[in-house]
């Protein structure tokens, strides 16, 4: 800016307070916070579903193998997201059985949802599982005294047991989001493309531009708080 005794090549975009220069640009920035978000969010929803399905099977149901199923899922809450990273690489590679097939996923942003959906999902299982068998049995007798079918039990269920159930959403959110090495491995942090945040706090951070890695660190805690914000919102507001 003329007069403002900053030289116009301080900033090629988007800066802080402390005329942090950023490479990226404006549009850089939000394509990487778009596919953050992109990606974590698409993972953590199909997580939900399919977590709140083996948590509502199995903690309806009492089989052979039960106790395996369920330390299967505390044992996964603690995956190491590298060894994740790894497997889904070998999946989607032209070796893997996806590539094989004719599926095109080495570092897409497919295959980061992939990714993020493996590491969640033991989570919001295992958080959920809790909280459905939490539930008062009585509850559940008094849907099966007024008729209900298990479709219905199991609904009556999963209300009861929602905030227990947002709160695995909201740690498996935090999981997806914050992750670095499985995302990093099959993504490969390509820019415009699969950089996320997380990535590219870790590439400035390497590069010494650590004003840079902070700022991007402050706005990515933003963003789970705010979606945190909006989804305890939603809870609280049907509880009530």
């Amino acid at each position: 800016m003329i007069g403002s005794g900053i030289p116009t090549t301080a900033c090629t975009g988007l800066c802080g307070p402390l005329f942090v220069e950023f490479p990226y640009g404006y549009e850089g920035i939000l394509n990487i916070i778009y596919v953050s978000l992109y990606v974590s969010l698409t993972a953590v929803a199909l997580s939900t579903v399919f977590s709140i399905t083996v948590a509502v099977l199995v903690g309806f149901n009492d089989f052979p193998g039960r106790g395996f199923v369920i330390a299967l899922i505390n044992t996964g809450m603690g995956l190491p997201s590298v060894v994740v990273g790894l497997v889904v690489l070998f999946a989607v590679s032209n070796q893997g059985p996806l590539g094989q097939a004719g599926f095109h996923l080495v570092f897409t942003r497919e295959a980061m949802i992939m990714s993020q959906f493996v590491l969640a999902t033991p989570v919001i299982t295992g958080i959920s599982l809790a909280a459905v068998t939490g539930v008062d049995d009585g509850i559940r007798d008094a849907a099966h005294a007024m008729g209900g079918r298990r479709l219905d039990v199991a609904l009556v269920t999963i209300r009861e047991a929602r905030y227990g159930i947002l709160t695995g959403v909201l740690a498996g959110l935090g999981r997806a989001i914050s992750e670095v090495g499985s995302v990093l491995i099959v993504g490969g942090n390509i820019e415009g493309q699969t950089r996320t945040l997380t990535t590219a706090i870790q590439l400035e951070a390497r590069q010494g531009r650590f004003e840079l890695a902070l700022v991007l660190g402050v706005v990515l805690v933003a963003l789970v708080l705010l979606i945190n914000g909006l989804l305890l919102k939603l809870g609280d507001r049907q509880i009530r």
